[in-house]
């Protein structure tokens, strides 16, 4: 799988994240137990995440995206009106 086979973008489920963080792993070439090393996570942890685990800790998510070099981005969704669209 290269990168641009790779589905960047709307997340709506666990395991679109997962499935979405396992095929970026594994075009950068890097093994559960790398990055399990370089993010003090455990393999454990990483492979139920990949596979969507819906009761991950928040925390050790966002700690294994930034190990992968990955950015959260929170947006309303369109046709969505925030606070400030309503005054």
């Amino acid at each position: 799988m290269t990168k641009n086979d790779i589905a960047y973008g709307r997340i709506q489920t666990t395991e679109d994240l997962g499935h979405l963080v396992r095929a970026h792993r594994k075009d950068k070439g890097l093994t559960l137990e790398t990055v399990s090393g370089l993010g003090n996570l455990s393999t454990r942890f990483l492979s139920e995440f990949e596979r969507g685990k819906e009761t991950a800790e928040i925390g050790k998510i966002l700690k294994a995206l930034r190990t992968l070099g990955l950015d959260v981005i929170i947006q309303p969704r369109a046709g969505t009106k925030t606070r400030t669209d309503q005054s």
